[in-house]
């Protein structure tokens, strides 16, 4: 087998093709897209190909045909057409919408140059300068125009710390994005990528005719790489990694469709350093994520397991972010099952894999002023009294943790307060990679948090008591509940010693009050 080059920050698909990188080839999806529609949008998170794919589509356009020589696409693409290409990508930073006015401008003459064509008036916007383009380029070439939009959201996204700004960067957008509906005479073929699933009334209003194939099941595999690829493609470079690791740590993006995903940019850093380590969180901050978590209250264990219908799925708005589809559209959970309840489709989210699942916990305890040290420390020393059955000593241990961290997360809403707890454990816990898992459905219920770690199960119920004196009736009510639900039962055959765990925190000291645990009893 023949080594390639490893395609790390390329995205121009000219040099990989010329100079010998890997590439894995996606043509036969892009050629599905060209025959059956002309107008598409799709979201996918950060470093996920969608600029390389915008590249491709431009160069397939352009009538690159040596670039094309030994892909699927190469006999079934008539290369004596060729079109006009206007590719528009925002990557830039923009702190005011006339900076996103000045891109626009200085990319369209960067067209103009490329085809020969007079400078437009330097009085037009952008937007007025676009509809004269259009029709000069579909005039000049006898072909309409490809229009290929890379990144349509950052402007967006970038201020949302600011919602003014970016309310306004997204007004800008819209009066770009309506001259390319309204050219229609003049355009063959409209692509849009980014990462959020912006609402078409607030963004797309004047171009509701793009089809969103982000879940659509056809183009699931359109960017990223499947199990396949990576076997086949990348198989000169995977020798000495442990395979079932790779699958671990990186796998497990999903889109519908059959097949789960890896993001390039972790696999590519993975084959060239040959050591497993969180490439593609570290590319990017989900500090804005964090404060809107705690701006909506939410516990972190509430981020597993959560339930979305598709309306949600598609649909991000400025004034309104709904958390679970914050995170979902920006790579943080993944749809791992989906199912019909007669009307809706229901998509049950979770973490992608390992790397997102930790990373995003010890971020979170960063955000709360924990160092990744301190973070990681604790988790190891409150899974090792677990696994050694030291109930006293993980009750001492984690009402110093608790302490430690200061409480201003669900600004004093005594309804959160259980939640808070819990979830703080979990985040700790799923720092260091430990099996906890939130919710976990009985016959009868779901337990606050079940543990598995060291060949034992902890299955854990939490409650508060309003003061000291009230610990032992919070005991005893989260023993009843956990023996009554029978949430032991679905572990009869471990053979693994299962242990319920009472949790008991209080309102007036802010911290926990107690800790008991005792063998389960299972039928």
């Amino acid at each position: 087998m023949t080594r390639q080059s490893l395609p790390i920050g390329i995205q121009d698909f000219a040099t990989i093709r010329s100079e010998d990188f890997y590439y894995v080839d996606k043509t036969p999806l892009i050629r599905r897209l060209v025959e059956e529609g002309r107008h598409y949008f799709l979201s996918r998170p950060r470093r996920f190909g969608k600029s390389l794919l915008v590249d491709t589509l431009k160069a397939l356009f352009a009538g690159r045909e040596d670039l094309f020589r030994g892909l699927d696409i190469h006999d079934h693409w008539d290369w004596s057409v060729t079109h006009p290409v206007v590719r528009l990508s925002f990557d830039g930073k923009y702190g005011t919408p006339g900076e996103i006015e000045g891109d626009v401008i200085e990319q369209l003459e960067a067209v103009e140059r490329e085809y020969g064509l007079a400078p437009a008036p330097t009085s037009d916007t952008g937007p007025r300068r676009l509809r004269n383009l259009l029709d000069r380029l579909h005039r000049q070439t006898g072909q309409r125009v490809a229009v290929l939009v890379d990144e349509y959201d950052k402007p967006i996204l970038d201020g949302l710390p600011d919602p003014d700004r970016a309310r306004a960067n997204r007004e800008t957008l819209r009066g770009v994005y309506g001259i390319i509906k309204g050219s229609a005479e003049h355009v063959r073929f409209v692509f849009v990528t980014g990462v959020s699933m912006f609402s078409r009334v607030s963004l797309f209003s004047d171009m509701n005719n793009l089809e969103d194939i982000s879940l659509d099941p056809r183009f699931a595999t359109i960017c990223g790489y499947t199990d396949t690829d990576i076997d086949t493609v990348f198989a000169p470079e995977i020798d000495g990694l442990d395979r079932n690791e790779i699958r671990r740590w990186y796998n497990g993006y999903h889109w519908r469709g059959e097949t789960r995903l890896y993001n390039p940019f972790d696999v590519l850093l993975l084959l060239r350093t040959r050591r497993f380590r969180p490439y593609w969180f570290q590319t990017g901050s989900p500090r804005f994520l964090f404060e809107t978590l705690r701006a909506k209250s939410i516990s972190p264990m509430e981020l597993e397991n959560r339930v979305a219908d598709e309306s949600l799925m598609s649909t991000f708005e400025i004034d309104d972010i709904d958390v679970k589809a914050l995170l979902f559209q920006t790579g943080y959970l993944t749809i791992v099952t989906e199912r019909s309840d007669g009307f809706d489709t229901l998509y049950r989210l979770d973490y992608p894999n390992q790397e997102v699942r930790v990373s995003l916990n010890r971020g979170l305890l960063q955000y709360l002023g924990k160092t990744v040290t301190e973070a990681t420390g604790q988790g190891r020393g409150l899974r090792a009294l677990l696994e050694a059955n030291d109930f006293a000593g993980f009750a001492e241990t984690l009402r110093g943790y608790l302490a430690s961290i200061p409480y201003s997360w669900h600004n004093n809403d005594p309804a959160r307060y259980e939640a808070w707890y819990a979830g703080l454990l979990h985040a700790c816990f799923r720092a260091i990679g430990v099996d906890a898992r939130a919710e976990e459905a009985s016959s009868h219920g779901r337990a606050d948090m079940v543990v598995r770690t060291g060949g034992q199960v902890f299955i854990l119920e939490f409650k508060m008591a309003d003061t000291a004196a009230d610990a032992d009736t919070k005991l005893t009510e989260a023993f009843t509940r956990m023996r009554e639900r029978g949430y032991a039962t679905r572990y009869r055959d471990r053979e693994e010693p299962v242990h319920l765990v009472a949790v008991v925190c209080g309102r007036e000291v802010r911290n926990l009050l107690e800790v008991r645990a005792e063998p389960a009893v299972i039928a």
